[in-house]
């Protein structure tokens, strides 16, 4: 005995909504795996971040008269005597 219409219908309609959970569960899937990607790249973004801002102070701190202006850095009083004695000479 062949199915009926009504039978081939509700079939349809079965296979129509696992097919679109289907997709839906897909979506929400890689929606989620596309929301730990960022969280995790903000994360290492983030320590980099911290250990730049770590690494700076303390070469800032090593002179912070220098830092301020209010005598030369160590770098440029360095280079100067040597520029200052070629020019007296």
């Amino acid at each position: 005995m062949p199915p009926s219409a009504r039978e081939i219908r509700a079939q349809a309609v079965h296979r129509l909504q696992i097919g679109i959970f289907g997709l839906a569960a897909m979506l929400l899937l890689v929606g989620l795996a596309n929301i730990i990607m960022d969280r995790a790249k903000q994360a290492e973004a983030g320590v980099t971040g911290t250990q730049v801002q770590a690494e700076a102070p303390s070469k800032s701190n090593s002179d912070p008269l220098a830092d301020i202006g209010a005598v030369p850095s160590p770098e440029t009083s360095q280079t100067a005597p040597k520029g200052a004695a070629a020019q007296g000479r």
